[in-house]
């Protein structure tokens, strides 16, 4: 079982469309997946209702806010033989929910939008993520992934040439960047992903999704064996030669222009 939480500390930078569509894809590639989804707005949910009972079936579940005389553990709880679990957290998750999320994630997805703000406020979530010791420990023993997309790209201006300097450092790859076109808003309407619709319509959107799933393809293989020495957190103003991952052969550290 693989399990993907897609986070971010800002809100916009497009998490519930992501996760709704590895979901879907998942699904239709013949995966028992889940989508748990924990952010109070419940977009994830109501994508669900939207699709109903379509095929392939994705189970649903909300995780936002603990049920009245239902335990926590039982709130959550997978179906058997669950093979991928899809987990959209909500904008500015901390404290006891990110605690909650982290060690249930073989994989961490970060969205991060094309505008100043969004990528500064990324960068500096991803430094505090690598200043707790757990988190790094997860990172050095190869149990945890993280890989960031450029989502919602509207032209080729190099805005993300300061967040990639920055992840460079850390060794942490773009894995996928992704157009704001209209067929994400189509599907979500539908309640269902680009690879639901017609290949002819979404061949763009297929080709830049093709990285992401390539990389996400390598379970405890993500990337190549790694020094097991443990990492240190950056400073504060600078980040250190903490180098948690490296990218999966193939995988699109350069994409980003």
């Amino acid at each position: 079982m693989q399990r993907v939480v897609i986070l971010n500390s800002k809100g916009g930078s497009g998490k519930t469309t992501i996760s709704t569509n590895l979901a879907s894809l998942s699904a239709t590639r013949g995966k028992t997946t889940v989508l748990m989804d924990y952010d109070p707005q419940h977009s994830s949910m109501h994508w669900s209702e939207r699709r109903g009972g379509r095929d392939p079936r994705i189970h649903v579940i909300d995780a936002c806010v603990q049920k009245s005389k239902m335990t926590r553990s039982w709130q959550i709880r997978l179906p058997d033989a669950t093979d991928q679990v899809i987990m959209d957290a909500p904008a500015g998750v901390s404290g006891l929910l990110l605690q909650e999320l982290m060690p249930r994630a073989d994989v961490v997805l970060i969205p991060v939008a094309p505008s100043t703000i969004d990528i500064q406020a990324t960068a500096d979530f991803i430094r505090d993520l690598l200043l707790a010791s757990k988190i790094r420990s997860r990172i050095s023993s190869n149990e945890l992934y993280i890989g960031i997309i450029a989502n919602r790209i509207r032209s080729t201006r190099p805005v993300y040439e300061p967040l990639k300097r920055f992840l460079a450092r850390l060794d942490i790859p773009f894995v996928a960047a992704l157009s704001d076109t209209d067929n994400y808003i189509t599907a979500a309407e539908q309640g269902i992903g680009i690879y639901e619709m017609n290949p002819a319509d979404v061949a763009i959107e297929r080709a830049e999704w093709r990285p992401l799933i390539e990389w996400l393809d390598r379970p405890s293989h993500h990337a190549p064996e790694l020094q097991r020495t443990e990492p240190q957190p950056p400073a504060a103003d600078e980040p250190s030669n903490l180098q948690p991952l490296r990218p999966p052969k193939g995988s699109v550290t350069n994409l980003i222009r």
